[in-house]
């Protein structure tokens, strides 16, 4: 269910918007769509990325639906490397894959910095047996500070990364605590020297606004100690409950939670952007500010490309990706995952071909993140006109204050960014906003 915050308290259910159709209509039966995909050569020139799904993590947090699994051996994960390895290999073969460059790569969990250096470096090496992203503009490493040691950093380095995304969170021992996080604030500023001296393109810091136990005062010590890190970039969420969490479980079944509702937590986010902008940082998204004067990159390559229709290879248990038009998720389950690699199948679970209208809508509120709309990018890539085909929902924005148009281009304002996400399902085609479930 797509959260309703017209009600303001934070209830079960999806409050980001990460794709469009919505994930409960990509099913098993449209999985010929995906291979035929496969099989051909690409439908148009869209940059090629790649998203390898790293799953292990030291800990649940209490917040977390993804695909994840803790506690587990050293023969657990070179099992799994060893599958990702076998991946990539038949991916590599592929007629929509072969002969071209890829343009990003994202490691994304789970955990990625999960992984010990050694282990890193046989994936890597491993990999780097079908396929390299030497040509690649960006690579994306999401790191958990308390798996962090110098080595490792170097390490990361080593391989390529361009873009260590750290997830920090909170900076408030109780808050992490309470809400099942692995590390503490203390293991944030051990690694943070190594990171900063090491010469990345780019160094991110994750904050989630609204973790249980958040306070106002809590909140702005956040900033302020967010501020003195000086990171090249800060993404901040705002807290959701999807299914599959134990704070979802908890609410349904004690009819209550902590966490701070939707206008509470728009009003932190606000704080945060108008602090760190006082502080020479700029509004990059609804979720993202950048540092206007650095150094070092300050652009997100990963996110730009999908929400301008990118293919998007995927690798590892349960990963979504996007190929020729075709969504695509891959089979749930380590056993099943390793088991259908055993017998030198791709691990396909779900698939979903898009519509013309699909692949416009999903670009159109994707890009609206970011906070403009151009309707000639529009016209020159769909022949369509955005704000006549959508005038009612464009004008109920702009009657509302939320945003504004001139000419070709649309501008959210404030209040609009800070709830984009509940802006979009209006946008969506009506067999769409009927759905119980996003995911």
């Amino acid at each position: 269910m797509v959260t309703d915050v017209t009600k303001d308290t934070t209830d079960v259910g999806n409050y980001f918007i990460a794709n469009y159709p919505p994930f409960s209509f990509w099913k098993k039966d449209h999985l010929a769509a995906i291979e035929q995909a496969f099989a051909s050569r690409p439908q148009s020139s869209a940059p090629l990325g790649l998203y390898l799904h790293i799953p292990f993590c030291r800990k649940r947090c209490k917040f977390c639906y993804f695909r994840v699994y803790t506690d587990v051996n050293a023969q657990v994960i070179q099992n799994y490397v060893d599958a990702l390895a076998k991946e990539i290999g038949i991916l590599s073969r592929q007629t929509a894959v072969q002969g071209r460059e890829f343009h990003f790569v994202y490691f994304g969990g789970g955990t990625p910095s999960y992984l010990a250096v050694k282990q890193l470096h046989g994936l890597v090496g491993k990999l780097r047996e079908h396929i390299d992203w030497d040509k690649a503009e960006e690579v994306t490493f999401e790191c958990e500070p308390g798996t962090m040691q110098e080595a490792k950093v170097h390490a990361l380095r080593e391989i390529g990364v361009t873009r260590l995304s750290l997830g920090v969170e909170n900076f408030s021992d109780s808050v992490l605590e309470e809400n099942g996080r692995a590390h503490l604030s203390p293991e944030v500023y051990r690694c943070w020297d190594w990171i900063n001296s090491a010469g990345f393109k780019q160094v991110n810091i994750d904050l989630i606004a609204g973790m249980v136990g958040e306070t106002w005062e809590n909140w702005k010590e956040n900033i302020r100690k967010t501020i003195e890190l000086d990171p090249d970039s800060v993404t901040i969420y705002q807290m959701e409950l999807p299914y599959n969490t134990k704070y979802a479980k908890d609410l349904q079944i004690l009819g209550q939670t902590q966490v701070a509702n939707w206008s509470t937590k728009r009003d932190w986010v606000d704080y945060a952007f108008k602090t760190l902008g006082e502080a020479g940082y700029t509004v990059s998204s609804a979720y993202t500010m950048v540092k206007k004067k650095s150094s070092r990159d300050s652009s997100f390559l990963y996110r730009d490309a999908l929400w301008h229709g990118a293919d998007l290879l995927c690798a590892g248990v349960a990963s979504f990706g996007h190929l020729s038009g075709v969504h695509y998720q891959n089979i749930d389950g380590l056993e099943n995952y390793e088991a259908m690699l055993a017998e030198n199948k791709l691990p396909l679970g779900r698939a979903l071909p898009t519509t013309a209208d699909e692949r416009l809508i999903r670009e159109m509120i994707l890009q609206m993140k970011v906070g403009s709309l151009d309707a000639a990018y529009f016209r020159r890539k769909f022949n369509r006109e955005i704000f006549h085909e959508f005038s009612s929902q464009f004008n109920r924005l702009t009657s509302e204050g939320l945003a504004d148009i001139d000419g070709d281009r649309l501008s959210l304002k404030r209040e609009g960014l800070l709830r984009v996400d509940s802006l979009l399902p209006q946008f969506f085609l009506p067999e769409h906003k009927s759905t119980d479930r996003y995911t």
